[in-house]
């Protein structure tokens, strides 16, 4: 396969490195620091392994076949030679992020990609004004990407289309749900709706009409369930005989439903701290609690991924 490079930094650069690896493409890891790198190389080839063992191992390779298309660089220069595609993940911090492409934009050739996994940033703040412009687009994976498949194509104004669709391709390639989005907006689609959630969430809690660990129980042994395999709209569709019977059944109800929905919460306050005491009841804030708790999602997540890829074979 042709070369993928990858910026690097943390989880989400290792995550992307594996997908590909998964993939069978080459991939570079590049930092600065030498022992970032070292580092990354490890923790990969430790959770490879495991993955393996337990038999959720991405792709048709082995874990040693997957490594052996990893390798490191710390000098930019050699890092981005022959690359097709290049994802930055550094930091969600726009100076940085700008300061990094408009170091590629002067070494790069006009055929790679330059894509940004940033979850916030908009294109138009990150790649306006570099002579490479058309070959930008922001790419945003879901924590945890190797578990969880969608990805967010985000195109800047001057991005070409023949960029999009590349990235669309390839992501579809290493085994992602790309969507794409024909323009930026805030926070592109799965924030704004997860905020849209949240902020409900937080309203009821706080007006006492719900206990915080009772809301997050609605979700994930209600709409979760139901949402983990359709969206918001095939729910409609099949709730009626079809979205148009549903909005004539439904539209005035939840219209009168929508329009008592409080303003933007604060997020601060009695309700943080109403929120803040049941949680870590539940779980408490420590590093070796939650991180027991973030390895048990990503093992509810890799349970899930395997049970949906069942469905959709049977």
């Amino acid at each position: 396969g042709f070369f993928v490079f990858f910026f690097f930094s943390g989880l989400i650069g290792c995550s992307w490195a594996m997908l590909f690896a998964a993939g069978g493409f080459k991939v570079k890891l590049y930092d600065i620091a030498q022992e970032q790198l070292t580092t990354a190389l490890e923790n990969i080839r430790k959770q490879m392994k495991e993955m393996e063992k337990s038999g959720v191992l991405k792709g048709a390779l082995s874990a040693e076949q997957q490594l052996a298309l990893i390798s490191v660089c710390t000098d930019l220069k050699a890092a981005v030679e022959g690359a097709t595609f290049i994802q930055e993940c550094t930091p969600e911090n726009l100076e940085l992020k700008k300061k990094i492409f408009g170091q590629l934009d002067l070494i790069v050739g006009d055929s790679v990609i330059l894509s940004s996994s940033t979850s916030c940033l908009l294109p138009s703040k990150l790649f306006t004004g570099l002579k490479h412009v058309k070959q930008c687009i922001v790419s945003h994976p879901v924590n945890p990407p190797y578990f969880v498949p969608l990805v967010e194509i985000v195109p800047h104004p001057e991005t070409d289309a023949s960029t999009t669709e590349r990235t669309y391709a390839l992501m579809k390639k290493i085994g992602q749900s790309p969507v794409k989005l024909n323009r930026e907006i805030e926070g592109f689609v799965l924030n704004r709706l997860q905020y849209a959630v949240i902020s409900e969430a937080w309203r009821l809690v706080g007006e006492g009409l719900i206990s915080p660990t009772d809301l997050d129980l609605v979700m994930s042994d209600g709409l979760g369930m139901r949402y983990a395999f359709i969206g918001p709209l095939e729910t409609m569709h099949l709730n009626a005989e079809g979205v148009s019977s549903y909005c004539e059944r439904y539209a005035e109800g939840m219209k009168l439903v929508l329009n008592t929905f409080g303003p933007v919460p604060e997020f601060s306050g009695e309700t943080l701290q109403k929120v803040n005491q049941a949680l870590s009841e539940k779980i408490p804030v420590v590093p070796k609690v939650l991180d027991a708790r973030r390895k048990w999602r990503d093992e509810c997540l890799t349970g899930l991924a395997k049970l949906k890829t069942q469905m959709k074979s049977d």
